[in-house]
This record gives C-alpha cells, sequence and structure tokens, in this order.
C-alpha cells in the first residue's frame, strides 16, 4: 500500500520544498485563526512554486463562503479541508470533509459521505492543531467507510505504529513536525514522510 501523506501548516516555500521533496503528496494552507495562518496571496505565492502533482489544500474549519471561493482563487485546482457541517455540498470532490473523535461520529460519517458522493474525508482528534491522537483501533474502523486520512498527535516515532493499526488511505501531520507552534523543521519534515515509507516497505515484505 502507499499512504498519502499531507504535511499541513507550511507558512513558508523553503518548508513547502522540503516537504516535497521528502515525498509528500499535499501541502496544506492554514486559513483559519492560527499561529500558522496564511492569507490566499500567500499561500499562493508558494503553491506557484510546486509540481502540479503535489495537491494544494487549503485548511479551513467553519469558513464564510467567501474565505473559500478567496481560497480556490488563489491556489488552483486545490482542495478545501473543513468542518464536516461547516460546508455545503457544492464543492463536490474538492471537500475534504473534517470529522473529530466523538460519539456517533461512524453514522455521521457514512451518512454524510453517502450524501456527498465521496469517499475522502479527514479523522482526528477532539480539538484540532493540538496534537490530540485518535483511538487508531476505532479508526481502523471507521477507515472502511472510505478513503480516510488519519490526523491529531503524529510525529516521526509513532506514524509507523498508527498506520500499522489504523490502515488510514493517508496521514496528515502539522504539530508534529515543528521545533515550535507554528515553526516547521525540516529535519522532522524528512523523518516523517521517511518513517511513513519504510512502514510501506514493511507492509509488502
Amino acid at each position: 500500500m502507499r499512504v498519502h501523506v499531507k504535511i499541513c501548516g507550511i507558512r513558508d516555500l523553503a518548508d513547502a520544498l522540503v516537504a516535497v521533496d521528502a515525498g509528500a503528496d499535499a501541502i496544506g494552507f492554514v486559513m483559519s485563526d492560527s499561529v500558522r495562518r496564511l492569507t490566499p496571496a500567500e499561500a499562493s505565492a508558494i503553491a506557484a512554486r510546486l509540481p502540479e502533482s503535489v495537491e494544494r489544500v487549503a485548511v479551513f474549519r467553519r469558513p464564510r463562503p467567501a474565505e473559500v471561493e478567496a481560497a480556490i482563487g488563489a491556489l488552483a485546482a486545490c482542495l478545501v479541508q473543513a468542518d464536516h457541517d461547516a460546508v455545503g455540498e457544492a464543492l463536490g470532490a474538492r471537500l475534504v470533509p473534517v470529522y473529530r473523535q466523538s460519539p456517533g461520529v461512524a453514522a455521521a460519517i457514512e451518512a454524510d459521505l453517502a450524501r456527498r458522493g465521496t469517499a475522502r474525508f479527514l479523522y482526528e482528534g477532539p480539538r484540532s492543531g493540538t496534537g490530540e491522537t485518535v483511538d487508531w483501533r476505532g479508526a481502523h474502523h471507521l477507515g472502511r467507510l472510505g478513503r480516510m486520512t488519519l490526523a491529531g498527535g503524529l510525529t516521526p516515532d509513532n506514524v509507523g505504529e498508527a498506520i500499522r493499526i489504523a490502515r488510514p488511505f493517508g496521514v496528515d501531520v502539522s504539530s508534529g513536525v515543528e521545533s515550535r507552534p507554528g515553526i516547521k523543521d525540516p529535519g522532522l519534515i524528512r523523518e516523517f514522510v521517511a518513517a511513513v515509507r519504510e512502514t510501506e516497505r514493511g507492509a509488502a515484505s
């Protein structure tokens, strides 16, 4: 299996290029209130220098329609990541809905994905951006509902175990590759992607 890797909260071109060189599949640009926040113009300047094969993801929580439109205009062919109940269905496959660990989340995911006609979603801890891990065994069952990207508390040290247990479509990291909040560590980015690829090789052998 090949695991999709997203490095989220990128704020400058140098870190974006490190992530791409390491083998990341997607770069996340945070556009909601956060120490990692960028404007659409700032994100666009970075995205313009990335290979077309790398996904650009505009990351929100509960955006206004104008914010989503501005992000799509700035980031060509971007995906929009936002709380599952905050954005309508007009985005179609461009939307990556976010679900957080909570009672009854499995039923919500199954119903929403069926209604939206999409299979991709992100699953994380109760609070975004805080480094809280989720129950990986529980996430394994959720992953059967669609193409789940696992987030929350992942680091170079634990991502391999998370993949082996949860068997996700993809993994998403932000604080786990930072030296301090909002400041990415190039070495940790490389270690994270390398740990994912090493786990893939182990699964294939």
